[in-house]
This record gives structure tokens, sequence and C-alpha cells, in this order.
């Protein structure tokens, strides 16, 4: 079988080897047609998680995106809910860019209009709030954790059930996961398991756009 390649791009600075390639092993595992070759950026070692973070983000991004385009990746994801430089990279690269927020939210709706989203702090990703609008219904946030590195954490992980929890509580039908750190720790299955509604894991999500873009573009080449 024929692979694409597909340049993962993550956002948060990691020295170890196995966890920078989780992403990358979760996209590969659900969708064997991709191969996931996985980058970070520097000097960030509690990722994005505000506005300050993410424009310190955007440039080093953006030089990895070219990187990734120069070395003929078929296409690249941003693995951050919060898209992060997808517009400019598009703008910058060829290739299919693909973010992990727009990607989850869109995928929600598919499965129904009133959304929850399980974010990593109190604010809700803007892409996340503009690809959802008025089906946004609820929003909440593990109680006491502030950055990617609290969730990996066992209480981390006990304040995001409980968050999810209440979300169904307020009556929404699919949650969305607000913060790819919460696809590193995979515990998308085990809320589902937990609050018996469809989680979004937006990893796996940007992995399924991605490869519908490759797909659609063989398709379309072929026929012309």
């Amino acid at each position: 079988m024929e692979k694409y390649t597909v340049g993962l791009i993550r956002v948060l600075t990691i020295q170890d080897e196995e966890l920078l390639n989780i992403h990358g092993k979760l996209i590969e595992k659900a969708f064997p047609e991709l191969k996931i070759v996985s980058r970070c950026i520097e000097e960030q070692p509690k990722g994005i998680y505000d506005e300050k973070t993410e424009n310190e983000a955007k440039p080093k991004i953006l030089r990895l995106a070219k990187e990734f385009e120069e070395e003929g990746v078929d296409a690249i994801i941003i693995s951050c809910a919060a898209d992060p430089a997808v517009e400019e990279a598009r703008k910058l690269v060829s290739v299919p860019v693909i973010g992990a927020g727009s990607s989850a939210s869109a995928l929600a709706l598919a499965y129904g209009r009133k959304v929850g989203v399980l974010n990593l702090t109190e604010e809700t990703p803007k892409v996340i709030k503009e690809v959802l609008g008025d089906n946004l219904i609820a929003e909440d946030h593990p109680k006491g954790v502030s950055n990617t590195l609290d969730l990996m954490t066992e209480w981390g992980r006990k304040e995001a059930i409980e968050a999810a929890k209440r979300l169904k509580e307020e009556g929404v039908d699919v949650i969305v996961l607000g913060c790819t750190g919460m696809s590193t720790i995979m515990i998308a299955p085990v809320l589902e398991k937990k609050v018996g509604i469809p989680v979004i894991d937006p990893v796996i999500a940007a992995g399924a756009v991605t490869l519908h873009a490759l797909r659609g573009l063989d398709v379309w080449g072929d026929s012309t």
C-alpha cells in the first residue's frame, strides 16, 4: 500500500522521542495510509496556552512548515486545537495544511448540533468558536489545570473526566476536545465510556481530514 507522507508539527517542545511521536502514532494507527513525520517547535516547554505563547510560536511553526514542504511531504498537520499559523502556512506552502481545532469542530457537527467543548483552560480556541457558531452550547475545563503538562498527572485526568460530565449535564450531544494535550493522554475513549456520548479527538480528526484532502487531490488529479 502506497502511503502519503505527512509532516506533523507539535507546538510543545519535547525532548522525549516517544512523546514527540505519540500524535503521529495515533494517526497512523487510525489511518494506515498515512506516514507521519513529527517535529516540534523550540523553546516552548509548556506549549501554547495563551495569546502570548501563540504569537511566540507562529514564526517557529511557519519555519517547520517550510522545511517540511522542501522535504517533499504531501501535507502538513499543525497539532494544536487553536490552529496557530494555519492560515499563514497555507499562504506559505503549496501542500494542504490541516489544523486540529477546525478539523475536530467540523467533525463534531456530523455527530450533533449541540456541541460542548472541553478546554485545557477557560478559553475555547477562537477557531473552534468560529466553526461551531451557535452550535456551541457549553464550555468547560478541568479545574486547576493550566497547561498540557498538568493533563499528564492523575489529578489532571480526573478533573478532565469531571468536566466532561458537567458538559453532558448541560445537554450537549457531542464533546470536542479543545486541546491536543488530551490526545496525548488518549482520554477520548475514556470520556466516551464515562459520559456516554461521542468525544471528538482533535488529532484523530486532523488525520481524517488530511486523508480526505489527499485522496481528493488524487481523485481530481486522475480526472484531468
